[in-house]
């Protein structure tokens, strides 16, 4: 049998994110059985899923490449009961703790009783952890909570670069910044605020854009900053 066209249904019982294979464990005909599967593969499904312990999925099976044993393919997930229940307390209290974990390069947190891995989601301007902090305990919170493909972990330490520093204290104290031009486009002037590492996009009439180009000096106030978003107005005599 080279291919079942049967579509089976179990739970994903361990994960390897860095060889990128998981176990599913399925009963079939009263019997508990289990399959391996590539996390990476193309076949399942269209939308890319990180797959965690515990996921609920379905599946078909066929032959493996070698033709020795049976595999797992067009695996898609169909829920997680412990995120659903993380989900459900963060309405109440968004807040957990874990331990970062290092997986294929980038940093993940294991929430401690469920130990599902949630993907760390860092803003424009703060930098990664250290690879020394893998396995220290931390407080994060879930982000994007109604994308089941894009949940994530927020930190609740976070450690920004100097650029959003020095925006933040000429944002609260309302300091004038000496942007440079960066580029002119057809729509709009982005300029670098300070040095290359944190630009904004200035609006401009097409009569002001026609006396801009790069490397100018425009003077510039902050009028809103996120850890993703800066917005400045120009400063005007």
């Amino acid at each position: 049998m080279e291919k079942d066209e049967q579509v089976y249904r179990g739970k994903i019982s361990f994960i390897n994110y860095e060889k990128q294979f998981a176990t599913i464990d399925y009963l079939h005909n009263t019997k508990q059985k289990s399959v391996n599967f590539k996390t990476n593969a193309a076949d399942s499904g269209k939308k890319p899923h990180q797959f965690k312990l515990n996921d609920s999925v379905s599946f078909q099976l066929r032959l493996s490449d070698r033709g020795d044993k049976m595999t797992a393919y067009n695996v898609k997930f169909i829920h997680n009961e412990a995120v659903d229940l993380l989900i459900q307390k963060s309405a109440i209290e968004n807040r957990f703790a874990g331990y970062l974990k290092i997986v294929d390069g980038k940093f993940f947190v294991k929430e401690v009783e469920s130990y599902v891995l949630f993907p760390i989601q860092l803003s424009k301007w703060e930098k990664e952890p250290v690879e020394t902090a893998a396995n220290v305990a931390i407080s994060f919170k879930l982000i994007n909570i109604d994308k089941p493909n894009s949940i994530a972990a927020e930190l609740f330490s976070h450690n920004y670069t100097a650029e959003y520093k020095k925006a933040l204290q000429h944002f609260d104290k309302k300091i004038d910044i000496e942007a440079v031009v960066a580029r002119v486009s057809p729509h709009a002037v982005y300029l670098n605020l300070f040095g290359e590492k944190m630009q904004a996009k200035l609006s401009v009439t097409e009569a002001e854009k026609e006396t801009i180009k790069e490397g100018d000096i425009i003077p510039v106030n902050i009028v809103h900053l996120t850890s993703n978003r800066v917005v400045v107005k120009r400063v005007t005599a």
